[in-house]
């Protein structure tokens, strides 16, 4: 995006791209049909240290705009849900877009191509294993940690460093979590099982005296380690590795007062009960660690107060092999939100993933990278 908005303004761009093809993270997106933007995308969709950061560039360029350009090269699309946008056929279409654009813009494209050193006097120079380039400006789109296989490096963290600027720490977001032994015992013979949830967590804010609750209703999947599905992703991200965890079982069930209008108050109608809610293998094995004591409303609030809050404590996340976006990177307060330029470097800029705005699950990012990637690409 950086190189397309440059091209158009008759910049002479090179792109130097370490993997043998462009956009392998794009390739492997959404199932393979690239989740490529949300189109009720707001502030409100990302984390950060600065929360207000991402404005300025989300507002300059929107899912509105990509979407344009994806039906001028005729690419088929659908909404899945919440406002995600996929391709029809293939996340290759939206690289081969991103290709054509920048082949007219006159941006010229280096795979293969490992940096080596790169230092600054008037000019940055990059010196790769075979070559060496100068140039005014310098942008880093180097993503962050998340599927080393397919190239993740930290590369870009390591250069923001190496010119004096600060790092929020990197962390994995979007990840599967894990459960310690005795939970893995108990659960994950249930790998597969899916249940509709609300999972919760508090999040610590700025000031260290309070703390915000974020909360997500999506699927929750049993896996063979732990906890994965979209709820539990989303809420990967606001994790801080200590706080529990908390998943509602049956969002808007009132399970006390239909257990209630019962006339036999026996375990059995509460199986029975649980066994429609809930998928029938997790209901049977939730009975057996949290069995019926009694029939008093007391005792039956108490096992519906424990549907509605399990709490789980994983004892890690899945890390950055499982983890499809890094949260932390290059510190927003040493960048201009309007232009993503360094403010102690002039003409470097760091957009996409290497900043530290994390997006959540559903396109969000994508659109980040896009949005992020035009505003530098119309600053240089």
């Amino acid at each position: 995006m950086s190189a397309i908005e440059a091209g158009k303004r008759r910049r002479r761009v090179l792109v130097l791209e370490r993997a043998d093809q462009i956009g392998k993270k794009i390739l492997i997106s959404g199932g393979g049909r690239c989740n490529f933007t949300n189109l009720h995308t707001r502030p409100d969709n990302f984390f950060s240290a600065n929360p207000h950061f991402a404005k300025s560039a989300l507002a300059r360029y929107t899912p509105a705009d990509f979407i344009r350009v994806v039906e001028k090269h005729g690419i088929a699309y659908h909404e899945k849900k919440l406002g995600q946008l996929f391709c029809d056929r293939a996340a290759s279409e939206i690289t081969t877009m991103l290709a054509r654009e920048c082949r007219d813009a006159g941006v010229q494209i280096r795979c293969n191509t490992k940096i080596k050193d790169v230092q600054k006097s008037d000019l940055f120079t990059v010196r790769t294993e075979d070559a060496t380039f100068a140039a005014p400006s310098l942008i880093v789109a180097s993503g962050g940690l998340s599927i080393a296989k397919i190239g993740a490096t930290s590369f870009g963290y390591d250069l923001a460093r190496q010119f004096g600027l600060k790092i929020v720490p990197p962390r994995p977001a979007l990840v599967p979590l894990a459960f310690s032994g005795r939970d893995r015992e108990a659960w994950c013979d249930l790998a597969g099982v899916a249940i509709d949830v609300i999972a919760s967590t508090r999040r610590a804010t700025r000031n260290k005296n309070h703390s915000t609750k974020a909360a997500f209703r999506e699927n929750m999947l049993f896996t063979h380690r732990g906890i994965s599905g979209p709820a539990i992703l989303q809420i990967s991200s606001y994790w801080d590795g200590k706080a529990p965890i908390s998943i509602d079982l049956a969002p808007g069930r009132d399970l006390a007062a239909e257990f209630l209008a019962h006339d036999n108050r026996d375990p059995l109608s509460w199986k029975t009960l649980l066994r429609e809610v809930l998928p029938r293998r997790f209901a049977d094995r939730w009975l057996e660690v949290h069995p019926l004591t009694g029939n008093s409303n007391r005792v039956i609030a108490q096992a519906e107060q424990q549907v509605h809050h399990w709490e789980v404590s994983p004892e890690e996340t899945e890390g950055y092999g499982k983890a499809e976006v890094t949260a932390g990177g290059v510190d927003t307060n040493e960048l201009s939100a309007q232009t993503m330029e360094a403010r102690k470097v002039p003409g470097l800029f760091f957009i996409g993933e290497v900043v530290d705005v994390t997006g959540q699950l559903g396109g969000y990012n994508f659109q980040w990278a896009w949005a992020s990637g035009f505003c530098a690409g119309q600053a240089v």
